[in-house]
């Protein structure tokens, strides 16, 4: 169950996933946008870690496995995000929210229950079958730890693991995190936050910035190549978002988060 808004008379929250390849960026504008929603409306955030946590596994000699945009996560490969996404990466921006006068708090799906997962099925892709080893699939979402956080004003910084129900930790795709967090809390936002800010109708990124993306151009964009990887997941959740009621979703740049006049909606 998601916060009850009626009885709180609060607006419904807001979900903000930023990317891996932002995280170690310096993010003041990302903060001070966010501050501004924050007044508005309560936020959660979802972060990636997967740049930096390819860095991290190539600095010890192994080399991550990608495909289509998804990590094949063997136990090594899982030890890593742990380090780096539940770790560095989630502290760091803990440590960013208090800066830019946040109440923040940082998680993963582990604590409370939050993300429980199950070990993803093989997957045949291009006639190859993948296994994704320790990447789960959500099952269900518990919001009662989200729902106390955000009742006492704080802003919860999530990193994208989850758990079953012996306790083993799983990688799940940070984007996917993002969208479930959002159904499940009710929220009305979910806001994808790129390096790029927008869709691109280029392959290389200098084509046109799309200011909506429907599955006609979806289709079309895959097609022609230029939208692919990373991109492509993400749009897949953000179809998967509107399905699920959520009534704004955007791909947005960390200084549109506020004003997303420059953002890329996405629509059914």
């Amino acid at each position: 169950m998601g916060m009850d808004r009626a009885s709180d008379n609060v607006a419904p929250p807001a979900v903000i996933k930023i990317g891996g390849a932002l995280v170690t960026s310096d993010l003041s504008t990302f903060w001070l946008n966010v501050g501004e929603l924050r007044l508005r409306q309560p936020v959660v955030i979802v972060h990636g870690g997967g740049p930096e946590a390819t860095r991290v596994a190539k600095m010890l000699g192994h080399e991550p496995e990608i495909v289509q945009g998804r990590r094949v996560t063997t136990q090594r490969d899982l030890e890593v995000i742990e380090w780096v996404a539940r770790g560095e990466l989630n502290t760091r921006l803990v440590g960013q929210a208090m800066a830019a006068g946040l109440r923040a708090v940082g998680l993963s799906g582990v604590d409370g229950a939050m993300i429980v997962v199950r070990k993803r099925p093989p997957w045949t892709i291009e006639g190859r079958n993948v296994d994704f080893g320790f990447v789960g699939d959500v099952e269900s979402v518990n919001t009662e730890l989200l729902d106390v956080l955000l009742r006492a004003d704080f802003t919860p910084i999530v990193a994208p693991l989850g758990a079953d129900g012996s306790g083993q930790a799983y990688n799940v795709n940070a984007d996917t995190v993002a969208r479930e967090i959002a159904a499940a809390i009710g929220a009305s936002r979910l806001l994808l936050v790129t390096e790029t800010g927008n869709v691109r109708n280029a392959a290389d990124g200098s084509g046109d910035a799309l200011t909506k993306c429907d599955p006609r151009l979806y289709e079309e964009g895959i097609s022609e190549g230029w939208i692919a990887g990373g991109m492509r997941v993400k749009l897949q959740v953000a179809f998967e978002a509107l399905e699920a009621g959520i009534e704004d979703v955007c791909i947005v740049g960390p200084e549109d988060i506020a004003d997303r006049s420059r953002a890329t909606r996405v629509v059914l």
